[in-house]
């Protein structure tokens, strides 16, 4: 196979924590390990796992199989120029593509990746070939129950999407486009030079590897259109507050036959009229009186399902938390706590017999409770 760009970007070893001496054995043990740790399954809605999860396995990939290692092995020791670069395992700094100025554009823009279109790393490739649809965002309003609970809701945004006339093709409904008899329908013309491969765009479809004869009428031959669409979003349990989810291939269309760009989806959780949250667990203050508190009572407090009776302590004192287990916000296999605050209710009013009661109190106290103080 034809060495990948990426090869002389990435170092493999390092991405999978290996030496690269390591035996094939060792490998597979570390990429298992690391894959296990940074499974999308294990980190829904975060991003950045699952590219890292992408890197590990692009880098198994290659590192996994003795004949592709062997190849990637070879392309670092000699580097892209035979000695411009440290893409070898030695010491020096890597060689990037855009380090080297107009020829890193040269080699961005003709070096055959083996891939089409809009991936990432250096300067944008040049050309007319396919190209990845650009990733999009929109928001998100949820109430805390539906955040808690998980829902399966729909986004509404205005984009650029594939026209609905010609289902994104370019061509007027009853027409084909035609297979570019230059290229064979790939887009580009190769010229293969021993070690590299390079490419150019195809002159005759542009680079498309398609031609249209008749154009559709609505795109006028883009097979893009800008609409109104409704996405539909899978929210899952316990979502929280600006977590951001990744709906793949939802994002704007893919031009000249790439694939489409992603939609990040930011969620905004409402406020709930009694609880609080912090992280898995759910907070409530729970105001109780000041007898009940001095004397010690069962009191009811409500969760987000049926309420649960908790039992408060004589000498309870105002600030004190209690944790009921098992009535938070369930997560990855995970459910937090209930933390129920004590709060002494003091009354603003007091009848005449309320206020003997507590006068009658305060005459059979004969210790301040600011004694400690020295005043």
């Amino acid at each position: 196979m034809a060495p990948q760009r990426e090869w002389f970007e990435k170092d493999y070893y390092k991405v999978l924590g290996v030496s690269d001496s390591a035996t094939k054995a060792e490998i597979t043990k570390a990429y298992r390990k690391l894959a296990r740790e940074s499974h999308p399954d294990q980190h829904p809605g975060d991003t950045a796992a699952e590219d890292r999860f992408k890197e590990i396995s692009a880098a198994y990939d290659v590192l996994g199989d003795e004949a592709k290692r062997k190849e990637y092995d070879e392309v670092r020791r000699m580097g892209p120029l035979g000695g411009m670069g440290g893409a070898g395992g030695g010491g020096g700094p890597g060689f990037r593509f855009e380090d080297v100025g107009d020829l890193g554009d040269l080699f961005g823009g003709l070096f055959n990746r083996g891939r089409g279109g809009g991936g990432g790393g250096g300067r944008a490739r040049r050309g007319t070939g396919p190209q990845r649809g650009a990733d999009l965002q929109s928001e998100l309003h949820l109430t805390f129950e539906d955040a808690v609970a998980g829902v399966t809701t729909a986004v509404h945004l205005t984009s650029e999407a594939a026209c609905s006339r010609c289902s994104g093709n370019g061509a007027e409904p009853g027409t084909t486009p035609l297979v570019c008899t230059n290229c064979g329908g790939r887009g580009v013309l190769d010229d293969n030079q021993g070690f590299f491969s390079f490419s150019q765009p195809c002159p005759t479809c542009q680079g498309r590897g398609t031609i249209v004869e008749t154009p559709c009428t609505n795109c006028r031959g883009s097979g893009i259109e800008h609409r109104p669409r409704e996405v539909k979003v899978r929210v899952p349990a316990g979502v929280q507050d600006g977590q951001r989810i990744r709906l793949k291939g939802r994002g704007g269309p893919g031009r000249n036959g790439g694939p489409p760009g992603d939609l990040h989806v930011i969620v905004h959780v409402g406020a709930h009229s009694l609880f609080g949250r912090s992280g898995d667990d759910l907070t409530l203050t729970v105001p109780v009186t000041f007898a009940e508190a001095a004397l010690g009572a069962d009191i009811e407090v409500p969760t987000l399902d049926e309420p649960v009776k908790i039992r408060v302590p004589a000498g309870t004192k105002s600030g004190k938390v209690f944790r009921v287990g098992g009535k938070g916000v369930s997560r990855n296999g995970k459910t937090g706590s209930l933390l129920v605050t004590i709060e002494v209710a003091v009354p603003a009013k007091l009848s005449r017999d309320e206020r003997k009661a507590i006068e009658a109190l305060a005459a059979l106290e004969t210790e301040s409770p600011r004694k400690h103080l020295g005043v």
